[in-house]
């Protein structure tokens, strides 16, 4: 875990001044999986793994990034940033510098020291981390007004049009907004939010199934289009519909015959899951946590069976985690085809189900899996040293 002390050291070593510290949060989705870019319901939390940032002005109008991780320097110009991706960890930052002026902010010049401590390639969202933090850090160094909702806004442009990542608003929102202790439940259409309190006596642990399949973004891009191509289908049918969210499941069954089998299964999982999320805050709020473990296993069903973006090792450990004694609920939470797998454990339990897991999935797997635990946590924010003992 990165030291917000030794960063300010690593800094003033690199550019010769002091520095400001901030941070934004990973995120685990607990249920509501490929329904953000349905217009649907979502259930995240940020997690306690952040992107650091320090940051200190400079006079002339260059960006300087130092990224500790990739152990490299970058360097631009704010009146000549354009939204070329090369592919590159450095397009992040960039990309965020671009949208924000995209948006009309101008933006004074930086020097920053980037230090991430999000599992990258798990499915946590390191890249809406380092996108928040610095679009946070470049906003506050510019002494420009923040409006985490717009924070969000232009993170997420900055991911479609300069990245080029074609992912939906979660990420990027739940980093900005996120509430210690507690889930948000999201409406991403209209970007409505309640926090969302998470039962006491639990904990939330992250499996990593330490595979990432090659076919992954591919497979998403195809989910998408193959959900726009039902609404397209739907609509001739349902006219008031915008996106899957908008369709029940009486009018999905009447009006199955429309849509090839494959489709109509992405579509069960859309809507199906919409419901689920919705259920599952009820059995939180209720403290039901039996519905809510019930939930988390169909969800994962569905995830593997209708919309198919599971794989053989993401199966295993829900498998291998739900058999243990304290779980309520596992699940694989992100995009799919590996990453990770979210599990609601009894806080009495935790220690037990770190071992057991972990040794069963190697003897099963050969994979040695990497166990996070953390509580909810706030969003994005400027961090004071002092209460880190300086």
């Amino acid at each position: 875990m990165t030291n917000p002390l030794q960063l300010l050291e690593k800094f003033r070593a690199s550019f010769f001044a002091s520095a400001t510290i901030y941070r934004a949060p990973g995120r685990v989705n607990l249920i509501g999986e490929h329904t953000d870019y349905n217009d649907g319901f979502v259930l995240p939390a940020a997690i306690g793994f952040y992107c650091w940032v320090a940051a200190a002005p400079r006079r002339d109008r260059r960006l300087v990034i130092h990224s500790e991780n990739f152990n490299e320097t970058v360097e631009a110009n704010l009146d000549s940033l354009s939204a070329i991706a090369k592919n590159h960890w450095s397009d992040y930052p960039f990309g965020v510098a671009w949208a924000v002026q995209n948006a009309g902010k101008r933006l004074k010049g930086a020097n920053l020291l980037i230090s991430g401590d999000v599992p990258l390639g798990a499915g946590l969202s390191s890249s809406a981390a380092i996108e928040v933090a610095v679009g946070f850090a470049l906003l506050h160094q510019s002494g420009l007004p923040i409006d985490r909702l717009e924070l969000a806004q232009m993170c997420q442009k900055a991911e479609n049009e300069f990245v080029g990542a074609r992912c939906g608003i979660m990420d990027q929102f739940v980093a900005c907004q996120g509430r210690a202790s507690h889930a948000l439940l999201l409406d991403c259409r209209s970007l409505e939010y309640k926090p969302v309190k998470l039962s006491p006596g639990i904990t939330l642990m992250i499996c990593n199934t330490m595979v990432k399949h090659e076919l992954a973004s591919g497979e998403y891009n195809r989910r998408r289009a193959d959900c726009e191509e039902a609404v397209r289908t739907l609509r001739k049918v349902l006219p008031e519909i915008r996106a899957l969210r908008d369709v029940t499941l009486p009018q999905l069954e009447q009006h199955r015959a429309l849509l090839n089998p494959k489709v109509y299964s992405r579509c069960h999982h859309v809507v199906t899951e919409d419901n689920r999320t919705q259920s599952a805050v009820r059995a939180f709020e209720s403290g039901d946590l039996r519905v809510l473990g019930q939930l988390m296993r169909e969800s994962h069903r569905s995830l593997r069976d209708d919309y198919e973006v599971s794989c053989k090792e993401l199966d295993q450990l829900v498998e291998t985690a739900a058999a243990q004694p304290g779980v309520i609920g596992a699940r694989m939470t992100g995009g799919g085809f590996g990453g990770c797998t979210i599990n609601v454990v009894e806080s009495a339990a935790v220690e037990a189900f770190q071992q057991t897991v972990a040794a069963e999935y190697l003897a099963q797997t050969g994979l040695k899996p990497e166990i996070y635990v953390s509580a909810a946590s706030d969003g994005v924010q400027q961090v004071e040293v002092n209460s880190f003992g300086a």
